[in-house]
């Protein structure tokens, strides 16, 4: 190959169910109506006094009771014999009061005791919760002072993993629960130190959310997994091409021990370079995505690991097809210096740098390694208003090289309208390049737009009649071009065939029909 290659959203948002403003008819007691859109209805109990009403921002005082559409009690200020004080239009009412959680009337939460933070464990995650839960009676079915559990998975009954999901780490909430959510028309035999829920069962769940460990997904396919252990620091994390230093330990999956590092007094730390094909894929691609001082757990599939061979590790064997585990603790990683930290001079340097080291990626065929090369290069002398006017053309041919090398490696992966960007990328800066247009031109055959292409093709054929390249690409070109043509005449011919049938059928209907009608007309003159 040649050288020139918002914050946060609320949990919850409110209507504004209490500020909505009552401007029907007077109610009389006894009468119900509808206030606003959201279904809420208002039946008078009680006739008030006067007629003042609060507005937003009015502090009230109030005494309520919440009951299910089946009568069944889940929450009321009466029974506690204190009223319930909010100010109207800031949210209290869901701060303080119940909510249906799954909009279905199925799990009602109270909060005991608001959490920290706004995150909200996810589906991946573990969490770590204490709960009690009882009967409608008070008759307690199940308890336990601290238990963990991936929260798609569940535990005890689906009403846990629902619950935890609305809420933040050390808030403790009180759950009603229908049958549902909780086990249903069969109920529960009693087992071990649970005790039997009967059919059709609501419960009284208390839960607590202790604490809770991130698990996310490195690679799309879910075959590289992280599990935090332990929190990092800050929100920096090393780049590719970064140094990074590790205290690691690597495990097969029955236990066996094949590499520790850094973890004895005197043990050097794991030390390597990211996207640099040092470690196995899954390390690489999963450390970069941790902060200072985070410890993980990473479960890595075979494809990320070492693959369908065998591998002699420092401490033990990995044999074939093995998936494996780190436990890996980020102790700190020096990035590449950043383009804003550089002088010009230095710029220049580091795109010459990174474009050399894409080419011989390109040439091993590692193309998607080898684009991320030349896009870093490009980054560097992206902005060039200060540089001089050599500076400039030295950043320009770099520019005009990598673009084009990179839409070389996006043709291999095919990512034809990738490659066709980069292509009209260096023919803004070089209107008659010859390779812009060749590789543009490959990229329109493959998307299907095959007159650009053949315009493409044409015009590097009128700069450079004598490129073999570009012939054999406008030879392509036009058995492409014979064959879509032939494919359209066949469309057309069939479809005007059709057409023409169903013509000719149609006079052939209108004809019987008027035959017919003059056929009766006679006979019914001869009588």
């Amino acid at each position: 190959m040649e050288d020139d290659f918002d914050l946060p959203p609320p949990e919850e948002m409110m209507n504004d169910d209490l500020d909505l403003p009552d401007e029907g008819p007077i109610l009389k007691v006894g009468e119900e109506k509808e206030i606003g859109k959201q279904g809420l209805k208002k039946k008078l109990l009680k006739e008030g006094q006067g007629w003042d009403t609060p507005e937003s921002g009015d502090e009230v005082e109030v005494h309520y009771t919440g009951t299910l559409l089946d009568g069944t009690k889940f929450d009321s200020s009466r029974d506690r014999g204190t009223p319930f004080k909010f100010t109207l239009g800031q949210g209290q009412v869901i701060k303080d009061g119940t909510r249906d959680i799954c909009k279905d009337g199925g799990i009602f939460k109270k909060i005991l005791k608001e959490g920290e933070k706004w995150e909200n464990p996810k589906d991946l995650d573990e969490v770590f919760v204490k709960y009690e839960a009882c009967l409608e009676d008070g008759t307690l079915i199940a308890k336990s002072d601290g238990v963990e559990f991936a929260v798609k998975e569940g535990h005890f009954c689906p009403a846990l993993s629902k619950a935890v999901k609305t809420m933040k780490q050390g808030e403790k909430v009180l759950l009603t629960v229908k049958p549902q959510y909780a086990f249903g028309e069969k109920g529960k035999s009693a087992s071990g130190d649970e005790g039997a829920v009967p059919p059709n069962a609501t419960l009284q769940i208390t839960l607590e959310l202790v604490s809770w460990k991130t698990v996310s997904e490195v690679t799309d396919d879910k075959k590289v997994i992280k599990k935090i252990l332990k929190e990092g620091e800050g929100y920096d994390r090393p780049s590719e091409g970064a140094v990074v230093r590790l205290k690691l330990i690597g495990k097969l999956q029955d236990g066996t021990v094949f590499l520790k590092k850094g973890h004895d007094d005197g043990d050097e730390l794991f030390e390597f370079k990211t996207d640099e094909e040092q470690v196995i894929d899954g390390l690489d691609r999963a450390v970069i995505t941790m902060k200072k001082g985070e410890v993980a757990l990473l479960t890595i599939a075979p494809e990320y690991a070492f693959g369908s061979s065998e591998s002699q590790q420092e401490l033990s064997v990995v044999p074939p097809n093995s998936t494996v585990s780190y436990e890996a603790e980020l102790v700190s990683f020096d990035k590449e210096k950043e383009s804003w930290d550089m002088n010009t001079e230095e710029k220049i340097e580091a795109a010459i740098k990174k474009k050399e080291e894409g080419n011989v990626l390109f040439k091993a065929g590692k193309y998607a390694r080898a684009s991320k090369r030349y896009e870093k290069a490009v980054k560097y002398i992206e902005y060039d208003t200060s540089f001089g006017e050599e500076e400039k053309k030295q950043a320009k041919a770099v520019k005009v090289a990598c673009n084009l090398n990179n839409a070389a490696c996006k043709l291999k992966l095919k990512e034809y309208k990738q490659a066709e960007k980069l292509c009209t990328k260096v023919l803004e800066l070089e209107s008659r390049n010859v390779k812009a247009l060749y590789r543009r031109g490959q990229a329109y055959i493959q998307l299907a737009d095959l007159d650009l292409a053949e315009f493409d093709i044409k015009k590097a054929l009128e700069i450079d009649p004598n490129n073999r390249d570009v012939k054999l690409e406008y030879k392509t070109l036009k058995e492409k071009l014979k064959e879509f043509n032939k494919k359209q005449a066949m469309f057309y011919g069939n479809m005007f065939a059709k057409l023409n049938k169903v013509e000719s059928q149609e006079s052939k209907d209108l004809f019987f029909s008027w035959h017919g009608e003059v056929q009766l007309h006679f006979s019914a003159g001869d009588y």
